[in-house]
């Protein structure tokens, strides 16, 4: 990072002048606050000031900031900024999240709200009725210019050529070896206009690893994260509940599509999407809008939930979580999506690897069990069949829709739906079903 020493006529204090040094620049107003936030807790001087630089996202323009501090407290604030990294950063609704009582706690290094109400709770309200997400921690990336369509499909697995624009696909994006980088949502969004939606915890890896790949490209990446507020709204009441505060009939936003319109007056991209099983939209709103949509959405009574409920909606629906169920290592064959894999397209990125192990033949893959227990498999134990150790658990939790414990496990590849196997839990093997998935299906629509 560039930085350069300036004197700024400001005064701080009583009359004390500053030697100002550049510590982060070109950044949102949001995070410039933020970090203002952070550093005035050590009592170190903060200056923000406009770049005269704006950026372009989907919803309109951005002013760009400088944060400054005083050059004999920089290597400090630097230290500050490097240990707080990983939980310094917040959503738009961060503050929304503490004065409704969420526990908070750090998640792919943003402040999350992990439960409101209670997991359980919110996971029911959410299956029988509606609830909603704050998933502002998602990373934004647009993708503009005349190879844009032809470049995203380089770069995925999956094919946006069987898709229409105003459609959403998901895929996999990979590395040389076949490896997952992401799993990701491409909205097919213009011939010349692409939006990637990727996991907070790869945005700043997946967005290097697009630019590398965009070589050759007439296209043009922007990351707009921190400009893009995202609001998800789940369950079978959902569209019940958001209709009469939308200018769009939600009804011809399908499965898998998009429209731009209105949420309470606030202009956003609003697409048929969500990862709980259960029908629902996702609001992409400016960052300094979410909370108004938020606040209303509220005031017509849909209740928040927190990452906890997410999680568990998201396995019994039988999708998966990047970090436990797949990483770098694991492939997308192996993670048991092959639909997601379209070798007929042409070329794309990690398709030699990724073909080589299809004519192979794979030697592991991700299979789901349910167990008649109380005892819950939890991520990294073992897996038995026969005495002999096939894998491990991925992802596990108690069911509260089902009343049993599921997960998935990375196991041989010999292993079939309706097997019996043994995970390993507190010194006991204890048997468990490979059963198909998803564990549950909910309100979810299909892809007409």
């Amino acid at each position: 990072m560039k930085t350069q020493t300036l004197i700024l006529e400001k005064k701080i204090g009583k009359g004390v002048c500053y030697m100002w040094k550049i510590i982060k620049s070109t950044v949102s107003e949001f995070e410039a606050r933020m970090i203002e936030k952070l550093l005035v807790v050590y009592n170190i001087p903060v200056v923000l000031q406009e770049t005269g630089l704006f950026v372009h996202p989907i919803f309109g323009s951005s002013t760009q900031y400088e944060v400054l501090v005083p050059e004999d407290r920089y290597g400090e604030a630097i230290n500050i900024l490097r240990w707080e990294g990983k939980v310094v950063k917040y959503t738009p609704l961060y503050e929304d999240h503490v004065k409704l009582g969420a526990k908070i706690v750090e998640f792919a290094g943003y402040y999350m709200p992990l439960q409101y109400d209670g997991i359980v709770a919110e996971v029911e309200n959410v299956r029988k009725e509606v609830g909603m997400f704050d998933v502002s921690h998602m990373g934004e990336f647009v993708c503009e210019g005349p190879d844009a369509v032809k470049f995203a499909n380089y770069v995925i697995t999956n094919d946006l050529g069987t898709i229409d624009f105003g459609d959403i696909i998901y895929s996999a994006m990979c590395n040389e070896n076949g490896g997952f980088v992401d799993d990701l949502l491409v909205y097919k969004i213009s011939p010349e206009r692409i939006m990637f939606v990727v996991n907070a915890s790869n945005m700043d890896k997946d967005f290097q690893h697009m630019l590398k790949l965009s070589q050759g490209f007439e296209v043009k990446l922007t990351n707009v994260s921190d400009d893009t507020g995202l609001i998800a709204v789940q369950g079978p009441k959902a569209q019940e509940k958001v209709q009469p505060h939308t200018n769009l009939n939600l009804e011809e936003v399908g499965y898998y599509s998009f429209k731009e319109g209105e949420i309470f007056g606030v202009k956003g991209i609003i697409s048929r999407t969500g990862y709980t099983g259960e029908d629902g939209f996702e609001f992409y709103i400016p960052a300094s809008q979410t909370a108004v949509a938020w606040r209303k959405l509220l005031e017509i009574g849909i209740k928040p939930a927190g990452l906890g409920a997410r999680d568990v909606l998201r396995l019994e629906a039988g999708l998966l979580l990047y970090g436990n169920d797949m990483d770098e290592t694991v492939t997308p064959l192996e993670a048991s999506i092959p639909w997601a894999v379209k070798f007929e397209k042409g070329d794309f990125y990690g398709k030699g690897s990724l073909l080589k192990q299809k004519e192979e033949g794979l030697k592991r893959r991700l299979r789901g069990i349910m167990l008649d227990t109380k005892l819950v498999p939890r991520h990294e134990m073992e897996v038995f069949k026969d005495g002999q150790r096939i894998g491990y658990v991925t992802s596990g939790t108690f069911s509260p829709t089902l009343g049993k414990p599921i997960a998935f496990v990375m196991v041989d590849a010999s292993v079939k739906i309706g097997d019996t196997v043994q995970v390993s839990i507190r010194d006991k093997y204890v048997d468990a079903k490979v059963v198909k998935t998803p564990f549950y299906r909910g309100s979810v629509r299909s892809r007409k």
